[in-house]
């Protein structure tokens, strides 16, 4: 029996995420008054405080580990030294305590109300007018804050960045300081960058991890992008949302320029529909033109094709899985929420623009 109860044990409780995962999907309001706002901010600063002291990636260590195990476990098998049965029972019981443990550290966050409802904003009619106007707006201010940057700025940038976060804390209702995020940058940079990965949030460790190659003009945007994922701010539409609001509201026009550049991507590729698209791209001043051009031709230097659509298929599934019924294409709905976010900026306070 006591021999039973060690094989089924880690099955039983990803049984027991599963329902959990299945309530959930049902209790958005449930989960953002238990989970987001209170388990989840506690389990984010015990996590993130003992992942600060380590200056690498322990989420990278850890898929180390992992394949080296199983690469272990398969000679083991291929020598006889274990059974076959033997090494899938442990595969399948690690599998289902990665499920359970993933869901208990942050998973559930996929299962709050929308940003919009969290902060109570009211949903504008997005039809063609709005998105031009915003797209003018979009255009004007990137030109405006283009500057420079430099990775010897970096350290300064994840200060200001928080500052920012802190300031805005009301507006994306999130919990700060939830712990703390020291940026890490990949073990496995390179391989990242071929399957255009710029930076992701480890959930086990709580780790913000960011890309080797990442370009300077990235670097304020992404970074609080990964920070959003860590307040739990899991959908990444919403997460787009957050780095743009960090970026742009702060004093600091590195911010300013690399949330507009950012985001000013995506806006021209929903334009891309218009008639007139071409003219809204000759609005573009040239420095701003010749950083978009460089930021295309490095990560197309970087790109290996067959490991982007792997890595695309992968996320694809990830999101679907976790309730994001846009899968990838979550990323540009980012687009109506900065609609909705003006909207309810100039409503509040009708002298902005």
């Amino acid at each position: 029996m006591n021999r039973m109860i060690v094989m089924v044990w880690p099955f039983i409780l990803a049984a027991v995420a599963f329902l959990g995962v299945g309530v959930a999907i049902g209790e958005p309001k449930l989960i953002e008054a238990y989970y987001s706002n209170g388990l989840y901010p506690f389990i984010a600063r015990s996590f993130s405080w003992l992942s600060a002291m380590i200056p690498f990636s322990l989420w990278d260590i850890f898929w180390m580990v992992t394949v080296f195990l199983l690469i272990l476990g398969l000679l083991a098998v291929l020598f006889r030294k274990v059974k076959l049965s033997w090494l899938l029972l442990r595969i399948g019981q690690s599998l289902a305590l990665l499920y359970t443990f993933f869901y208990l550290v942050w998973g559930f966050n996929y299962f709050r109300p929308k940003l919009e409802s969290r902060v109570s904003w009211e949903k504008p009619k997005t039809d063609e007018a709005l998105f031009r106007s915003t797209l003018d707006s979009m255009l004007r201010h990137t030109n405006l804050s283009y500057t420079s940057i430099s990775p010897a700025d970096y350290p300064t940038i994840d200060s200001l960045v928080e500052a920012s976060y802190l300031k805005n804390s009301s507006t994306l209702g999130i919990n700060y300081p939830n712990g703390s995020r020291r940026p890490k940058t990949m073990l496995f940079s390179s391989l990242f960058a071929k399957s255009g990965v710029s930076g992701y949030f480890g959930p086990f460790f709580n780790e913000v991890h960011l890309n080797y190659y990442l370009l300077p003009m990235e670097y304020p945007y992404v970074l609080a992008h990964e920070k959003a994922h860590q307040f739990g701010i899991t959908n990444e539409a919403e997460a787009n949302l957050a780095a743009f609001i960090v970026c742009t509201t702060s004093a600091d026009h590195r911010l300013n320029y690399s949330g507009y550049v950012n985001l000013l991507v995506y806006f021209l590729s929903d334009a891309a529909r218009l008639k007139d698209a071409k003219d809204y791209i000759r609005k573009i001043e040239k420095p701003v033109i010749l950083d978009l051009r460089f930021q295309r031709h490095h990560w197309q230097g970087l790109q290996n094709r067959t490991l982007d659509k792997v890595q695309t298929a992968a996320n694809n599934a990830y999101l679907k899985t976790n309730h994001i019924e846009e899968g990838v294409k979550n990323y540009n709905q980012v687009v109506g929420l900065v609609m909705s976010w003006y909207h309810n900026e100039n409503r509040n306070n009708p002298g902005n623009k």
